[in-house]
């Protein structure tokens, strides 16, 4: 039992795209006009003409489990509470079976603490990380590839449908990162679906952070597709594999090392997912090409993500 004590808590035929996904088919999604998210800031452009822009906030914020401070992580902090869940799950150290009696947030402190049942001492743990290629603070305990040796992936199927309807979907939903840049997004979705879509200043939070809602809600992970807007790196693959999820998508490509913990692991890895156009690198088994090409428009420079006014 979870207790919050938080201040605040196709057919291949069809022609796709004629009826984009409704905003309030998410769980979560990105709220742009949230102004704790941004700043007004002035400046000049090119030509020298005075000019006003958002800007994406961060924050520090410090995780602690029990009595014992884990790290400290600079995060939009839209979603204290699943960060904090999401980040113990992923480098292990809260349990599948944990029960959690409570987490306390302290907005002016900028501290969050997860409390379990079970008694906690990570103080060797902490001691042994590795600085990882996640921008903002990205870092992975010593023991996680030996607990990835006991994660056994279901069977799943990727339809290249799905794969395309989400990619629209996703693309067009109103985000931080269209609104101000300098953010990365994670997409939990199920078939053609979007469920959960969270932003940060690292693409790791965003995926803890969806960790944390599937742990505190109970969402099961067998059926479900990851997509990331970010690099699919060895971190990006490990916390997928953990979180039990057997595809991950990006837009963007690949490392070496995370293709090889993908293929290792019977992940689905999928990357450059742009438009028309995608890799498959690892457990390409499970994708079904069931749409037909021509009937797939190209990425709108409207809607894609790099074209965004605020990072050309």
């Amino acid at each position: 039992m979870l207790r919050s004590r938080a201040k605040r808590g196709v057919s291949k035929h069809d022609t796709l795209y004629i009826n984009p996904m409704s905003d309030d088919d998410y769980l979560i999604r990105p709220d742009p006009l949230d102004p704790k998210l941004t700043e007004r800031v002035s400046g000049v452009d090119q030509t020298g003409t005075r000019i006003e822009t958002r800007v994406t906030v961060e924050r520090a914020l410090t995780i602690f489990l029990n009595s014992q401070e884990i790290v400290t992580a600079m995060t939009i902090n839209d979603y204290p509470e699943y960060l904090a869940l999401g980040y113990l799950l992923n480098q292990n150290m809260l349990r599948a079976d944990d029960v959690v009696t409570g987490i306390d947030y302290d907005e002016e402190l900028a501290v969050v603490v997860v409390r379990t049942k079970r008694k906690t001492n990570y103080e060797k743990k902490l001691k042994k990380k590795v600085q990882t290629s996640g921008c903002a603070q990205g870092t992975v305990f010593g023991d996680l590839m030996e607990a990835l040796e006991n994660v056994t992936l279901p069977q799943a199927e990727l339809r290249t449908s799905w794969l395309y309807a989400l990619a629209h979907a996703i693309n067009t939903t109103p985000s931080l990162y269209l609104e101000a840049g300098a953010i990365h997004g994670c997409v939990l979705a199920k078939e053609d679906k979007p469920l959960l879509y969270m932003e940060d200043v690292g693409r790791h939070n965003a995926v803890d952070k969806i960790a944390g809602y599937m742990f505190k809600h109970r969402v099961s992970a067998h059926d479900k597709i990851f997509y990331t807007t970010g690099r699919l790196t060895s971190e990006m693959v490990i916390k997928t594999v953990r979180m039990g999820i057997p595809i991950l998508v990006s837009r963007s490509g690949f490392t070496a090392w995370g293709v090889e913990l993908a293929r290792k692991a019977d992940l689905t890895l999928v990357g450059r997912a742009r438009g028309k156009r995608f890799v498959a690198l690892a457990g390409e088994e499970r994708i079904v090409f069931d749409q037909d090409l021509r009937y797939i428009e190209e990425e709108s420079a409207k809607h894609r993500r790099k074209a965004a006014v605020h990072d050309d």
